[in-house]
């Protein structure tokens, strides 16, 4: 499996007036190849605990396993982590410092200590993957739209061949086509590269849609660690910490409510117009 957290504590300001725990006994696994999508309200402790799986910050107690080995065990390197399990931030500016977009995707390979040849062919090999061709090479990562300067951080840490990848609100603020274009571009990283990914959102569409398994975080505790269709069946529980369901749960819950035997699990829209078009068909054979 790619990560173990093992009754993960974190205190801010540990000892002092300003002490706030973070996380409290957080624990979970996930598996390698696997799509997690990580939400929870801000103060929730989420980018906590991301920071804790690539190694910014070290727990007040428990355990992160990758691979099976400790993390903070005698001798490993947090170099060799980062290189494996990449992070890329809410704003993708904080990655982005090099002239061009090229020479900024070749970063880190080369901090790696890899040949120029290996490092280029990596950075071509990168920006290929998130739609960018070599029209975009010399130009100033400072010029590009949102979802470009995302793509652009993608490439970055992809361009040192992570196993597993982690990104903070990866859509945030961008319209609907640039959310589905990167999210897409995600999806097929996943699907087609088998990189085992981890992405924080409040999109509950994007995560009906896109994750295998959501975890929530509630005031640091992780509140519930299912599949998308049994963690929006808590919809009401949702509510109640300041997060909601997709849309469409809601529409489904209100056609129940009016005797409309249709399947409470559906999350998603697409789902919604096959099964409301099968019940139209159902009713029209009996007619």
């Amino acid at each position: 499996m790619a990560i173990q957290v093992e009754d993960l504590c974190y205190t801010y300001g540990e000892g002092t007036a300003l002490e706030r725990q973070a996380l409290k006994h957080v624990s979970f696994e996930i598996q390698d190849g696997e799509f997690v999508g990580l939400i929870g309200h801000t103060g929730s402790g989420k980018s906590t605990l991301i920071q804790h799986l690539n190694g910014l910050i070290k727990p007040t107690s428990g355990d992160i396993k990758y691979q099976g080995v400790s993390i903070y065990s005698q001798g490993y390197k947090l170099k060799d982590l980062r290189s494996k399990v990449g992070l890329v931030f809410q704003y993708p500016e904080y990655q982005l410092f090099e002239a061009d977009i090229f020479t900024d995707v070749c970063f880190g390979p080369k901090n790696l200590g890899l040949p120029q040849e290996e490092v280029e062919k990596r950075a071509r090999h990168a920006l290929k993957l998130v739609g960018m061709d070599e029209k975009f090479y010399k130009q100033s990562p400072f010029e590009l739209s949102g979802g470009q300067k995302r793509r652009v951080a993608i490439a970055g840490v992809l361009a040192m061949r992570p196993e597993m990848m982690i990104l903070d609100e990866p859509t945030a603020g961008l319209d609907p086509q640039g959310r589905d274009e990167i999210l897409g571009q995600i999806e097929r990283l996943n699907r087609e590269h088998g990189l085992t990914i981890l992405v924080v959102s409040h999109s509950m569409e994007d995560m009906a849609r896109y994750v295998d398994r959501i975890m929530v975080m509630n005031d640091g505790v992780k509140m519930f660690d299912d599949t998308p269709k049994e963690v929006f069946r808590h919809y009401k529980e949702l509510e109640a910490i300041g997060l909601a369901a997709p849309q469409i749960t809601y529409v489904v819950q209100g056609l129940r409510e009016r005797g409309i035997p249709i399947d409470d699990t559906i999350t998603t829209v697409e789902e919604a117009r096959e099964a409301i078009l099968a019940l139209y068909n159902k009713r029209r054979e009996k007619q």
